[in-house]
């Protein structure tokens, strides 16, 4: 196995076993095939259009603000529904924007549960947590939960979280330090923006064209993290050179965090430019 492997593995998908979701005249969304029966029979809020895709029916077609507002309750409705049939796991109570491109006006709001059932984009926010050890970078390695509803049990970035409607990244990181971490937020506004990754992952819960912001903070050597929300069961500092053979010989990891450790790998030297698979690496980050 190797770090190219991780990305390939996160960006299989298969677009035949997908139907288009179109939303002013955009794709904003695909749906798999063989959940369209669900989502026709979850609300009448949606038909299929006359190129076989998935779009809103004519009364929520147009995107003025009273529409967007009865769409963003029809989504509501719809997600419920889905829940209740266990088309998609429990709602979380966090709503994300549907767009196609961060920052600009979603074309509606749709509980985090349903995001990958409906194939949108959703942005998140990763921190590489770092320190030095007699010389040597060292990583700070959470373990998830084992009850959490995605990869229990599974190696994780030293805090992560998905990014909600209402918060920028910074702001949304802040507070996913406190909560994962115990990160006092002085210390945690001193996170250096380092970029993003993107992926598209087909998952059990549907499609995954995600964005993740990525973040490298360096820690006080003595500093060390407590997890406040009980959605990481420990952490672990580890070497760097621990940490990178984790990601290239195992699936300990969960599949994105794969990625922005490769990531800071490549921008912090540790796969240098002469790296028989440096330049696949790069392009593979950002498909």
């Amino acid at each position: 196995m190797s770090f190219l492997d991780r990305i390939r593995e996160i960006n299989r998908h298969d677009p035949d076993a997908f139907i288009p979701f179109v939303v002013d005249s955009r794709r904003l969304g695909a749906v798999r095939k063989d959940r369209i029966g669900a989502v026709l029979s979850a609300t009448d809020a949606f038909v299929r259009s006359r190129d076989g895709s998935l779009t809103f029916a004519d009364t929520l077609a147009a995107g003025t603000p009273e529409v967007v507002a009865a769409r963003n309750r029809a989504m509501a409705a719809a997600a419920a529904r889905l829940a209740e049939t266990e088309s998609i796991g429990r709602l979380r109570g966090e709503l994300y924007p549907a767009a196609c491109r961060f920052g600009e006006t979603p074309a509606f709001v749709v509980d985090r549960a349903a995001v990958p059932f409906f194939g949108l984009r959703a942005w998140g926010v990763h921190l590489n947590g770092y320190t030095w050890r007699d010389g040597a970078l060292h990583m700070w390695v959470g373990r998830r939960a084992k009850d959490k509803p995605t990869y229990p049990g599974r190696l994780d970035n030293m805090v992560a979280g998905g990014q909600p409607v209402g918060l920028g990244p910074m702001e949304n990181l802040v507070k996913e330090c406190a909560e994962e971490a115990d990160i006092p937020e002085a210390l945690a506004r001193q996170a250096r923006p380092a970029g993003a990754i993107t992926y598209v992952q087909q998952a059990s819960e549907g499609l995954k064209p995600d964005v993740q912001f990525c973040f490298d903070l360096e820690l006080p050597p003595a500093f060390v993290p407590r997890n406040t929300d009980g959605e990481i069961e420990s952490f672990a500092l580890q070497p760097i050179e621990r940490v990178a053979e984790t990601v290239s010989e195992t699936r300990e990891f969960k599949d994105n965090c794969n990625l922005v450790i490769v990531d800071f790998l490549i921008r912090h030297g540790f796969i240098p430019p002469d790296d028989p698979d440096y330049v696949a690496l790069v392009q593979g980050l950002h498909p």
